[in-house]
């Protein structure tokens, strides 16, 4: 299985969980250096719990599932600045 169908079988995971509430994400790119970009795509794009399902959910289900991956990064993530935004503890 390529580094991709991994990644998105660890996707697959939490993607009922962001259907469920009107979102899903998709893989923009990973990078040489085993970086995966997402973009966040529905309400998740810009639902003020954004950055919890990211870290908590997201995040954490590419790196257990795929080791190999140094880093993930959201290109759309909410702003952390944002009076709304609710970031995990």
């Amino acid at each position: 299985m390529t580094l991709q169908e991994r990644v998105e079988q660890a996707l697959d995971t939490i993607r009922p969980y962001l259907e469920t509430d009107g979102g899903n994400v998709v893989v923009e790119e990973i990078t040489p250096d085993n970086v995966v970009k997402l973009k966040l795509l529905g309400t998740c794009a810009n639902c003020s719990m954004s950055i919890m399902t990211f870290k908590a959910g997201l995040e954490q289900a590419i790196k257990k599932a795929v080791p190999e991956i140094v880093s993930v990064e959201a290109i759309n993530l909410t702003d952390m600045n944002d009076p709304n935004a609710i970031s995990p503890m």
